[in-house]
């Protein structure tokens, strides 16, 4: 069995980022992202490459980290054109 490390939604990994281009997998249902331990991906703001666990905390101003879900803003604006 592998092992599995489960973060809260809080702490900010490059893997949980919108800019991260590495391999991961995307759980909607349960919200989460699945990156593996040695998951390695490119940041697209900084053009560089960054482990998938890489805490942002770390990161110079230069990050731009932003989460994969929607804002909430934008999907009530797309619910409001529906009607």
């Amino acid at each position: 069995m592998n092992k599995k490390l489960i973060l809260p939604a809080e702490v900010k990994v490059c893997a949980t980022c919108s800019y991260w281009d590495g391999e991961r997998m995307v759980d909607t249902e349960l919200r989460l992202v699945v990156v593996g331990e040695d998951g390695q991906g490119e940041c697209l703001v900084q053009s560089k490459f960054s482990c998938g666990l890489n805490d942002v905390r770390r990161e110079t101003a230069s990050c731009a980290w932003e989460h994969l879900a929607p804002d909430t803003a934008s999907v009530d604006l797309e619910s409001d054109n529906g009607r």
